[in-house]
């Protein structure tokens, strides 16, 4: 990977996050061990781990911390250039917006993701989990199905492609390239050229909807860009900016949530008799997973509006770039007690901040419950005996710091004998 700026000076204590994430369990609690926050190196680039859930929560509800690095980060012209995860930073939607400007595009594009909305989905997304798993009823008993590939992987995608009227012929595009949005283990380079695909796709999904309107999140947000005459709608790149975080963001967390929720409930069967029995059920599982496995580990970036005093005599000084660590926090002994690097699907209290805190908590959350919760509803109701295919060591973690997932998922839906 070729050299990258920094955004302060390293000191001896930062900590050098592993972009393979090969064994973050490990890493976070490396972070813990530091205290509330401590400073990291993540591909180069130098910033604030919070993972403290109290302070976290503070953070992310305070006005002194921002998500629009053009204005509060002086690292942010020089770092744009170079990073591979310039992407995460340098997109213009809600996910970078602060104060109004946020509130503004916030309100824009809340109505897609309301109950009404995501209750008429419920149908939709368990008709979807039926036809997967009767291809996958055609298997023979005894062979190994990759899950994340045969059933992680199309709910959301299919899901995700119904809402935002992503034609079915694109989908298989959007599918590789916003893979490669979570993957940092990709060069500069590699990543650049990720970032083009991903905009080539997303204008020609504008341009379908242009030519051929139809009931979904694209051509809804296409007229009222079309039809605001006074400032307040979507900019252009607003428009890129959000499809491409509502198809990124709706599509690879919800893969990661089905992939963590139904390895957990494999490797813990005693657990899945909970739900069996009714002292559980799959919303207990949902949340669990949420709250050991979230979905994303590390959310880059935000940034201190002004100097931020720590609880143990640190500062955070204004400019500065803060990591969200949401996986090291959620498992903090001090929010979950000694258990907290357990699955337990009777926990009583299974907080977490998984989907975020605050103003920017992720307006998609109830609908990757949905599809998560049907999922795993559906599979073990159809395949009771499903087993995992490899031991556990085997399987393998993403090539990513950001994402939390498993390469592949081998499983046999029906064993032998």
């Amino acid at each position: 990977m070729p050299h990258q700026p920094t955004a302060m000076p390293a000191v001896p204590d930062t900590v050098v996050l592993d972009p393979t994430g090969a064994d973050h369990h490990a890493e976070h609690e490396q972070l813990r061990s530091h205290g509330p926050a401590v400073r990291v190196d993540i591909l180069g680039v130098t910033a604030w781990s919070v993972s403290d859930p109290a302070l976290l929560k503070k953070l992310l509800t305070s006005a002194d911390v921002s998500k629009d690095a053009r204005v509060h980060w002086p690292a942010f012209a020089e770092v744009v250039q170079t990073w591979p995860l310039a992407l995460w930073i340098g997109v213009e939607n809600m996910f970078t917006a602060y104060g109004d400007n946020h509130r503004r595009l916030r309100r824009i594009i809340a109505p897609a993701f309301s109950a009404r909305r995501v209750d008429a989905l419920v149908e939709v997304v368990e008709g979807i989990v039926a036809s997967i798993l009767d291809g996958l009823e055609t298997l023979p008993a005894g062979e190994s199905v990759d899950l994340r590939e045969r059933l992680a992987i199309p709910v959301p995608i299919t899901v995700i492609g119904h809402l935002m009227g992503v034609p079915e012929g694109q989908r298989a595009a959007f599918r590789g390239i916003v893979d490669g949005v979570f993957d940092t283990t990709l060069t500069t380079e590699q990543s650049t050229a990720n970032t083009a695909a991903l905009y080539e796709a997303v204008d020609q999904l504008i341009a379908a909807k242009r030519a051929e309107p139809g009931d979904d999140m694209t051509s809804l947000l296409l007229a009222a860009r079309d039809e605001e005459g006074d400032g307040s709608g979507l900019s252009d790149a607003e428009l890129r900016d959000t499809l491409l975080l509502m198809i990124s963001a709706g599509y690879e967390t919800t893969v990661n949530l089905i992939d963590q929720a139904i390895t957990l409930l494999l490797t813990h069967p005693e657990q899945l008799d909970h739900v069996r029995t009714g002292s559980a059920g799959w919303k207990d599982v949902v949340e669990e997973t949420l709250r050991l496995e979230p979905a994303v580990k590390h959310l880059p970036l935000r940034y201190a509006v002004t100097d931020i005093p720590l609880p143990d005599g640190q500062l955070i000084a204004k400019g500065e770039a803060i990591l969200a660590s949401y996986a090291a926090a959620n498992r903090h002994p001090d929010w979950h007690g000694p258990t907290a690097d357990g699955f337990d699907v009777t926990r009583a209290d299974k907080d977490h901040l998984a989907f975020g805190y605050g103003v920017h908590f992720c307006l998609g959350a109830p609908l990757a419950r949905l599809e998560t919760d049907a999922a795993l509803r559906m599979l073990f109701a159809r395949f009771p005996d499903v087993e995992l295919a490899v031991p556990e060591a085997e399987l393998q973690p993403l090539g990513s710091l950001i994402s939390n997932g498993h390469r592949s998922l081998p499983v046999r839906l029906r064993p032998l004998g």
